[in-house]
């Protein structure tokens, strides 16, 4: 079985060095990226050539305003990736305990205990992915708001797919830090470009452990043109339910428990993770498993036609 440094998706090098193949003739369904990314606009030569400037900055946040209906008093920053953000943020409170809701995406916890918080319930930070990671869980308002800490985060980078759901009225409350990105939904991941929003005081300090130019010209550009465009997010989002649930009923046969997720990505409860692991595997399609449960298992969708007929065909034969 291969393993993975700190329980991610993805490491497709590692299984092509155990199953053999090369990246062509892989399906990799082990993210929760969106595999029909956002379509690359061509790049002016000044994104490449010269430090980003204030303007192309402040469209790019006037983009995301608009996009996320982020309230008028809400600050916002920009940063390289929402892993920046969660590397940066315990520096915000006093060292002390986080709450977090598990199972959900480790690189929280990674980043608190990296800064020498200690993990438990009613400590000075309070951590909420939303929808999480792996299992889809959306957490009400009255959920958050009672277990609302010093500093509250409230990942939200899975959250455009039910836009509805999002919780960007708390940006006004003290403490609270939203992080969304450009990653998952947009599928543009290798762009490196998410988001803090929160109170002005909150979002000034978080910038200033950032540093300035934190995000490329190239991202600016992208990312300002990927939030305007409204046609492109209502369509993808239809494609995305659609994709969802055709992966449901080939996985029907397969799956324990009703499955759960999100619109992006897809949880199975199965007999056993490592051998449909291994089984997809021989032919090369890679999934995610998880280190605490020997039955969650784990789907981004498939993109092409062709990678979602060859699936159906291996899901078949399983």
């Amino acid at each position: 079985m291969v393993q993975q440094a700190r329980d991610h998706g993805g490491g497709l090098d590692a299984a092509m060095a155990e199953y053999g193949g090369t990246r062509a003739e892989w399906i990799d369904l082990s993210t929760g990226i969106n595999p029909c990314p956002y379509p690359l606009p061509e790049f002016p030569p000044y994104c490449w050539t010269a430090l980003p400037d204030a303007k192309a900055q402040e469209a790019l946040l006037q983009a995301a305003r608009g996009f996320w209906a982020v309230p008028p008093e809400a600050a916002i920053l920009a940063a390289p990736g929402v892993s920046a953000l969660i590397a940066r943020l315990p520096a915000l409170g006093a060292v002390g305990a986080v709450g977090l809701v598990k199972p959900t995406y480790n690189e929280h916890e990674a980043a608190f205990r990296a800064q020498g918080w200690a993990v438990a319930k009613g400590g000075a930070a309070q951590v909420f992915v939303h929808p999480n990671n792996p299992d889809g869980r959306l957490f009400s308002r009255a959920e958050i708001l009672q277990n609302h800490a010093e500093l509250t985060i409230l990942d939200e980078s899975f959250c455009d797919t039910c836009p509805a759901r999002s919780h960007m009225d708390l940006a006004l409350t003290p403490g609270v830090v939203i992080l969304k990105g450009l990653g998952k939904f947009w599928g543009l991941a290798g762009v490196r470009l998410g988001f803090a929003i929160g109170l002005p005081q909150t979002i000034a300090a978080l910038a200033d452990l950032i540093g300035p130019w934190a995000v490329s010209g190239p991202a600016l550009h992208v990312g300002a043109l990927a939030l305007r465009d409204q046609d492109w997010a209502e369509q993808t989002r239809a494609r995305l339910s659609a994709d969802a649930a055709r992966l449901d009923r080939m996985m029907a046969k397969h799956s324990r428990q009703p499955p759960r997720g999100s619109d992006l990505f897809r949880l199975y409860h199965v007999q056993s993770a490592c051998d449909f692991q291994r089984k997809l595997a021989e032919n090369h399609i890679w999934s995610r498993i998880f280190p605490y449960s020997d039955h969650f298992l784990r789907l981004g969708l498939p993109g092409a036609d062709s990678d979602r007929e060859r699936l159906e065909k291996v899901l078949e034969g399983l």
